[in-house]
Formats: C-alpha cells, sequence, structure tokens
C-alpha cells in the first residue's frame, strides 16, 4: 500500500529552499511555510493542460465523505496553477457556491434556470474569489424543487447535459467541469452522470462509507448503458484518512485492491483545518495554505492534471 501527502519538492534556486526532517533546520514551521510557498507561489508549479476538456461529475450518495470538499478543494488547486476549471454546483444547499465565495441568495441566476433553458450557461457563471481562472454556477433554494419540476418535461436527464454543450462550454473557455452532486440517487444526479464523461468518486476511509458504493456503481452502470455510453469511472479519491487507525489502512488496501490504478496515490487525511475552512465561506487552501490537508489537495489535483495531459482524446458525437 502506497499513498503521499506531498509529490515534489523546491528546486535550489527557488526562494523557498526544501527542508526535510533530517537536515538539522528542521523544524514543524518550516515544514508548513515550505507547504504554503507551494501554494502561494503556483506560477513555479503550474499544472499541465489536459489533452481534451474534462467533465466529471462528482458523486457519492452517502453525505458527509467530502463530495463538496472535494470538488472545490480540486478546482481551486487546478485553478490556482494555471488551469481554467467551472464548478457547477447541483446541490440545492449551495455549500460549493459558498466556498468559492459566490453569491447564490434567492434571484442569482443559477444552474437552476440553466436546467430550465431559461438563460444561458455562461449567464450563470460567476468569477470565484477563490482564483482568476475559477467560475462557478451557483445553487440556489429554487434548486430544492427542480426535481419535480422536471419529473413532466421532456428528456429530463438531458437537461444538464444540453446546458453543458460544447458550444456553451468554448464559451467559457474552460479545461475542467466539475459537477458536485447532492446526497442521493436522484434525478439531479442522473442528469449528472448524464452530462459527464467521467465519475470521481470520493470514499471516506470507514467501512460504512463502502456499503453504499455498489449502488452507486449499479446506477452508473445504468446510465452508461441506456443515457450515456461514454460514462466511466476515471477516479477514486480516498479522503478522510486517519493513519493512527487500522480500520483507515484496510479500507485503504480494500479500495485500491478491488479498483487499482482508478484511486489516486495521495490520499486526503482527517484534519482539523479541512473541516474548519467551510465555516469561513473558504477552501482550505485559502483558510490555511501551509496546512497538510491543503497540500493533499494540491497533490491530489497535480495527479488529475497529469492524467489528463496523457489522456486519448475520446471521440464524441456533442464534440466534447
Amino acid at each position: 500500500m502506497t499513498f503521499k501527502v506531498s509529490q515534489y519538492e523546491m528546486s535550489p534556486d527557488q526562494a523557498a529552499p526544501h527542508v526535510s526532517r533530517e537536515t538539522p533546520d528542521w523544524t514543524p514551521i518550516a515544514e508548513e511555510a515550505e507547504r504554503a510557498a507551494r501554494v502561494l507561489h503556483p506560477d513555479r508549479y503550474r499544472m499541465p493542460r489536459p489533452t481534451h476538456r474534462r467533465v466529471l461529475t462528482v458523486a457519492n450518495q452517502k453525505g458527509g465523505v467530502g463530495k463538496t470538499t472535494t470538488t472545490v478543494n480540486l478546482a481551486a488547486a487546478l485553478s490556482m496553477h494555471g488551469v481554467r476549471v467551472l464548478v457547477i454546483d447541483l446541490d440545492p444547499q449551495g455549500n460549493a457556491s459558498t466556498a468559492l465565495g459566490v453569491d447564490h441568495h434567492l434571484g442569482t441566476p443559477s444552474v437552476y434556470e440553466a436546467l430550465l433553458g431559461e438563460i444561458r450557461l455562461a449567464e450563470a457563471a460567476a468569477q470565484s474569489t477563490a482564483s482568476p481562472n475559477l467560475l462557478c454556477i451557483p445553487a440556489t433554494i429554487d434548486l430544492a424543487g427542480a426535481e419535480i419540476e422536471l419529473v413532466s418535461m421532456v428528456a429530463r436527464e438531458n437537461r444538464l447535459r444540453q446546458a453543458l454543450s460544447a458550444e456553451a462550454l468554448d464559451e467559457l473557455d474552460v479545461d475542467y467541469v466539475f459537477v458536485d452532486c447532492p446526497p442521493s440517487l436522484g434525478l439531479l444526479t442522473v442528469n449528472a452522470l448524464v452530462a459527464a464523461n467521467e465519475v470521481l468518486i470520493p470514499i471516506q476511509c470507514e467501512y460504512y462509507a463502502l456499503e453504499g458504493l455498489g449502488q452507486l456503481l449499479s446506477n452508473i452502470d445504468l446510465v452508461r448503458a441506456h443515457l450515456n455510453t461514454s460514462l466511466h469511472v476515471s477516479t477514486i479519491l480516498l479522503t478522510m484518512y486517519d493513519g493512527r487507525t487500522k480500520l483507515a489502512d484496510q479500507v485503504t488496501s480494500e479500495v485500491r485492491g478491488h479498483f487499482g490504478p482508478t484511486v489516486l496515490r495521495t490520499v486526503i487525511p482527517r484534519s482539523v483545518k479541512v473541516s474548519e475552512a467551510p465555516g469561513y465561506s473558504q477552501t482550505v487552501l485559502a483558510y490555511d495554505p501551509g496546512s497538510r490537508g491543503a497540500m493533499s489537495y494540491v497533490d491530489a489535483a497535480r495527479e488529475i492534471a497529469e492524467r489528463g495531459a496523457q489522456m486519448d482524446v475520446p471521440q464524441r458525437e456533442d464534440g466534447r
């Protein structure tokens, strides 16, 4: 079993030299300062752009596994390192919109109007305070009733896919699209799965987190068979890893043994800073860039970016 918290070091000619535990100058403060420098000086660590635009749905019907936290922090990490990113908040709670500093009060142009076809995607896109390269389509309370309204609509499972047309995404000029789903397998999540090429599944390193995974994978198979033949699980991220427990190691080993290279090498540790950041309406990269949680999300984003730079360009009818 292998995992990492950091995958790159600063070169000697850069302003903040690498300090390891083996050197006499190592201190916890020096290590945290080095991690913060990697986040706060992103030009030194630019991430590669993908070979083609990637649309990833972040899904897991179990609540509390880190879907929104993963979405906003991966998006922030990629955008801070030179990649153009769009986050679509498809959860009526609007937590992703809050974390990215985007207004989502009632009446704000949002994903709700885009789903109903009342506005173009670009009209709902708002600039995030986390990075100039990061856009967000916010969710308002109106989205809570969207599942009921969508039931009677023609092609109700394809509403988000229609909104995310190649032309709409070209207008926004983004490399990555992350769709943050609600903790359910309802019509909003189905729309997200139909609209995406890939699924990113955050899995909490606890036993109960694995119980609902089979149902999620079955639903993904159904969507692929009937609505979106290009959909596949491309990325699994282990979250809330607590190295003090044997259970975390057992869950990690089981997931890696079953899903192989689909699982990112980086794991997200259980971190107070990651938990505190939403209370300040921020990503952990903005709240505490020197924390191990922030650095882990940067490393996970770099893995995703490196995979994207090596992917073959898919052939799809809609041009994505």
